[in-house]
């Protein structure tokens, strides 16, 4: 026995004995077999947790394990092992950059795994309320993966000693020549991937933008449509569209609701008094308003102007139409009924006879 390991220290293979060989054997078959148990447990776990839960985390990292192939297992196994045995240089370095090699084909599994699961969990969401930013998170899933096989293109590429300075400066003079050809498109897909990420609206959202108002109906890679209120259909590229200010009328919590009204100067002063009140006790009485103020503003041409402010607790339009003519109703039953006059327009003309001119 004694003279086979002597044996063994004597022989080398590649710059390395034959019982440096051996020990790196054993030890790769152990790790593997470790490594490929706490994988199965792993996974196991990760599975019923998953299950119990509705983060969506959980179930990104049983995806991952599941995706973890066994050959990567096995090559991080023997990086393993070659780091624990002292092997030659030369050796360790070969196996070194086959691991890597390894290494970044998991890597493009567990990224498209990854990327894969975002995109169908936002996909089940939204896809519903909002088909078009579905289609825009998929374009982003399209870019993610482009970026992630050209980042690990260019690192394989490093690791077996292949200069990637030239081919990355050629990449960016390329990239700058398209997207200055291209920057009007670029800014309006990028102006689309803001929307989504960013989310100033969302289809069915009610929007004023300068003098363009509509409901959105979908939110395109390069432009959005509104449907307008008299019926036709308006196409606004992304980068316009943000570069503008939007009014957002569908996240409106409270509607300010701002009315005037005039009565007649003949009015008796003790009236005009009660009026503030009237108004008071008629606004209560609506569902979704709160009483804000209702004052005797100002002296008019031919009226003397109250000036009345309550808020809508509710942003629906049809809503505050439908309670502001009940209130413009049951004011108009009310100044009847104390014989209140509404004022309009009125032009009082003074004569003046002059001695000596027959009256007419």
């Amino acid at each position: 026995m004694g003279n086979f390991l002597n044996n063994l220290q004597e022989m080398t293979w590649l710059g390395s004995s034959l019982e440096a060989w051996f020990m790196l054997g054993v030890a790769w078959v152990a790790i593997t077999v470790a490594l490929v148990f706490a994988h199965r447990i792993l996974l196991r776990r990760f599975h019923r947790l998953a299950t119990r839960t509705a983060t969506i985390i959980d179930d990104i990292f049983a995806t991952l394990l599941e995706r973890t192939k066994l050959y990567f297992l096995v090559a991080l196994s023997l990086y393993i092992a070659v780091g624990a045995v002292p092997l030659s240089e030369q050796v360790t370095s070969y196996i070194s950059r086959i691991a890597f090699v390894f290494l970044l084909v998991q890597v493009v599994f567990w990224g498209n795994a990854a990327i894969s699961d975002w995109v169908r969990l936002y996909k089940e969401r939204k896809l519903e309320e909002d088909a078009g930013a579905v289609t825009s998170m998929q374009a982003i899933g399209f870019l993610a993966r482009l970026l992630l096989y050209t980042a690990l293109l260019l690192v394989a590429l490093d690791n077996f000693g292949i200069d990637v300075t030239a081919l990355i400066a050629g990449l960016g003079i390329g990239g700058i020549a398209v997207a200055l050809a291209m920057q009007n498109i670029l800014g309006d897909l990028f102006g689309s991937l803001t929307i989504v990420l960013d989310k100033p609206f969302e289809v069915g959202d009610f929007l004023i933008v300068g003098d363009t108002l509509g409901t959105v109906e979908k939110v395109g890679l390069k432009t959005t449509r509104l449907r307008s209120l008299s019926g036709e259909q308006i196409v606004i590229a992304n980068g316009d569209l943000l570069g503008s200010r939007i009014r957002n009328y569908k996240r409106m919590q409270e509607r300010r609701i701002l009315f005037s009204l005039g009565v007649a100067y003949d009015t008796p002063a003790d009236k005009l008094e009660r009026i503030p009140d009237m108004v008071q006790e008629i606004v209560e009485m609506q569902e979704y308003t709160r009483f804000d103020r209702a004052h005797f503003a100002r002296f008019g041409d031919s009226t003397l102007d109250f000036e009345i402010v309550y808020y809508m607790r509710t942003p629906d339009y049809r809503t505050f139409m439908d309670i502001q003519q009940t209130i413009n109703l049951a004011l108009f039953r009310r100044f009847e009924e104390e014989g209140i006059q509404f004022a309009f327009p009125t032009r009082t003309v003074h004569v003046k006879q002059e001695q000596g001119t027959p009256a007419l």
